[in-house]
């Protein structure tokens, strides 16, 4: 997979052009990068009598295996450079799992509609916007569009959590149809009046100075949120096929 061997008849290049070479794949690379990977023994350019590096094709191919299993599957440098040693000895190393978030796995009731347990979900997933763009395997302008009507947002300190990350995913396969984001402004309208009955209707609940009252308030809501997303998924497969 990586030539590890040095390839003689090959113009040998500048840290310079290394870095023009990688910056098309990996944008975040610098050249003190490149110097702190040879400081850690992971590429071994050749040296001029002046002290200038040279890097082979072979040091290049190096250099983007490192950097891959870097940015792609989040290995520490350890384990990179047990790999960079099993290719060097002529073994094949081991093929990574991806390691990115995946969407949580939600509670699902009668013919896969949401129960109330998965409105009590909460997680911890938080997402920069490269990694939601990465795991969503949507492109930057379709995110832009998504936030520009309003179905999805960072929060403050501008990360993603899983509930954008469905939303991203699902916008995605709704665009193999032709829908784009300004035609799901609907979806939002719709979801937020839906929010405002719930909270209207358990708002006495939740102002209640008896103990418990908040728990109450929101199991209420739990509740009353899985029972109209049934009755809205109902009332399109029942108009489905009436039509």
């Amino acid at each position: 997979m990586v030539g590890l061997a040095r390839e003689e008849q090959q113009p040998l290049l500048s840290i310079g052009q290394v870095l023009d070479r990688l910056h098309p794949d990996f944008e975040d690379v610098t050249i003190p990068k490149i110097r702190f990977l040879e400081s850690e023994g992971l590429i071994k350019p050749e040296r001029t009598p002046s002290g200038y590096r040279k890097f082979s094709e072979a040091d290049i191919a190096r250099l983007r295996y490192i950097l891959r299993m870097q940015r792609d599957h989040y290995l520490p440098l350890k384990v990179i450079g047990e790999h960079l040693d099993a290719m060097d000895r002529g073994l094949q190393p081991p093929t990574p799992e991806p390691v990115v978030p995946t969407v949580p796995v939600v509670a699902t009731g009668v013919d896969g509609l949401p129960s109330p347990e998965s409105f009590r979900r909460s997680d911890r997933l938080r997402l920069s916007r490269k990694e939601l763009l990465k795991v969503a395997e949507i492109d930057d302008a379709l995110l832009t569009e998504l936030e520009d009507f309003a179905l999805l947002s960072p929060s403050a300190t501008g990360h993603y959590d899983s509930d954008a990350l469905v939303i991203a995913r699902t916008a995605r396969e709704l665009g193999d149809f032709g829908i784009e984001p300004r035609h799901l402004r609907a979806f939002r309208s719709a979801a937020d009046r839906e929010v405002g009955l719930i909270q209207q209707i358990v708002a006495p609940v939740r102002r209640s100075r008896d103990a418990g009252a908040s728990a109450r308030a929101d199991d209420a809501v739990s509740e009353i949120a899985a029972l109209t997303v049934r009755l809205h998924a109902t009332l399109v497969k029942a108009g489905l096929r009436r039509s």
